[in-house]
């Protein structure tokens, strides 16, 4: 994950993720000017938990795996940083950074990167359109950036928003939250096109947009036909897949 936070999204049960803004800024920092209180607070953490993994054992073995991926992440970033034109606002900089870790082999098989702002209740027009056109500089350049370096029928991009929009304007010049929203899917193995049933301005529920594809199934479709992972235990039910990959050939 590359942000401020983790977001939920990224967040499971089991498996730790690691979220970081830049590579400088990733690595352990020791707490420097701790006190009585935030000593002895420190000491509790540390005995151990009777059935459980000791809590230092479980720490020594969460800061060393921040050390090893800090160093990696630092290594690689800025390797192949000539191989393609970039934006410099955040966004794209963190996608020429997932581009980066992607061509040095790295084993992470999920990169989560966040683009805020969409939530535009007032004063929409302009800003919303600023924000569609960094999206797409951004996601033009990773994509021309992963085809120059081979890499495009191994990467599966995959957009969407936590919230639509509604479509007509409210009192403030803006659209309040909706019930739909487009997913866009970016890669080699993406079949082109339009999939699912364009929704109607014309046919609209209390003034949303009808959805016509449950973002379930395809993110199902995606983990049963793209990651190879069972989609029912992750997804609490079964999902009919969206015809979006295209299939893979033998070998």
């Amino acid at each position: 994950m590359l942000g401020a936070e983790m977001p939920l999204a990224m967040q499971g049960t089991a498996g730790r993720s690691i979220v970081l803004e830049s590579p400088d800024a990733f690595g352990f920092h020791a707490l420097q000017g701790a006190g009585p209180e935030e000593a002895e607070a420190f000491r509790r953490l540390m005995q151990p938990v009777p059935g459980e993994e000791p809590t230092v054992d479980f720490l020594t073995h969460t800061a060393m795996d921040a050390l090893v991926a800090s160093d990696e992440i630092k290594r690689v970033a800025g390797r192949f940083s000539d191989t393609a034109t970039y934006p410099r606002d955040p966004f794209s900089v963190k996608l020429r950074l997932v581009s980066e870790l992607i061509a040095a082999g790295a084993p992470t098989r999920v990169y989560y990167v966040g683009l805020g702002g969409f939530d535009t209740h007032a004063a929409q027009a302009g800003r919303h359109d600023r924000l569609l056109e960094q999206t797409g500089a951004g996601l033009d350049a990773f994509v021309r950036d992963l085809s120059q370096k081979g890499l495009l029928d191994r990467v599966l991009v995959i957009t969407f928003s936590e919230f639509g929009r509604r479509v007509a304007e409210n009192a403030s010049a803006g659209t309040d939250h909706g019930a739909a929203a487009p997913m866009f899917l970016i890669g080699g193995a993406v079949k082109p096109g339009i999939h699912g049933t364009h929704p109607s301005l014309a046919d609209l529920d209390q003034g949303d947009l009808k959805f016509q594809t449950d973002f379930r199934a395809v993110y199902a479709t995606v983990l049963d036909r793209w990651m190879g992972v069972a989609s029912q235990g992750i997804l609490g039910g079964h999902f009919t897949a969206v015809d979006v990959i295209k299939a893979r050939s033998a070998g």
